[in-house]
């Protein structure tokens, strides 16, 4: 998953990026509302804001977010405790409100969740043809049968079964599978969608013609 963190505490934010890492999370991170607006909400899995944003606040981001017609799921993340702002947040626009300080496992099992709703999918496992993926366990089945994957293995088929049948450019897997600071390779990235079709089924994964990839259920 790709997930876009917005919280202003830096030593809070890089502990918080670190540890979603841990969970296979390639996240993004910005200080404000002015810099989350400059980019494509729609790029990410899940967006986690923090209502007390310096200047613009949480609540004006997630209106904007909501005003682009972005559909991206938005968690709450916020010492703001009053059900008056949780009832905010959720007319604005938010899916789901987390008071800090949170466990990190829920955070992830929330983030999944909503992604998994946004997918259109509800059960804990995502679903696509004969691939069974527990995003949870790192467990894949292929017909039933259980198959390995790499952590970047991993990290692209979860790309694709969040949005399926969605056409996945080559510098959108880059941006999904490594963090900015990282080096990012497309012949790796190719190199890998090679491996994978090698364990899933090559036709599962389809090539369309100057666009990119995506997945057939």
């Amino acid at each position: 998953m790709r997930i876009l963190v917005v919280e202003d505490e830096t030593e809070l934010a890089t502990r918080l990026v670190a540890k979603l890492a841990q969970h296979e999370m390639n996240c993004e991170w910005v200080s404000s509302a002015e810099d989350a607006k400059l980019l494509d909400a729609g790029a990410f899995n899940a967006l986690v804001i923090d209502l007390g944003l310096p200047r613009a606040s949480g609540l004006d981001l997630i209106r904007h977010v909501r005003a682009r017609g972005a559909a991206t799921p938005i968690l709450v993340l916020t010492a703001r405790s009053s059900w008056q702002e949780k009832v905010e947040a959720l007319n604005a626009g938010a899916d789901d409100y987390l008071v800090k300080p949170a466990h990190v496992e829920e955070l992830v099992a929330r983030m999944r969740a909503l992604a998994r709703r946004a997918a259109g999918q509800v059960q804990p496992q995502l679903v696509a043809g004969p691939l069974t993926l527990d995003p949870s366990l790192k467990h894949l089945t292929v017909n039933g049968e259980e198959v390995s994957l790499t952590a970047n293995e991993f990290r692209l088929l979860s790309l694709f079964m969040y949005k399926p049948k969605q056409t996945f450019s080559l510098n959108e897997i880059l941006e999904h599978l490594y963090p900015l600071d990282q080096d990012r390779d497309r012949n790796a990235v190719e190199v890998l969608i090679g491996r994978l079709r090698r364990k899933i089924g090559r036709e599962l994964i389809v090539n369309v013609r100057g666009l990119g990839y995506r997945l057939m259920d």
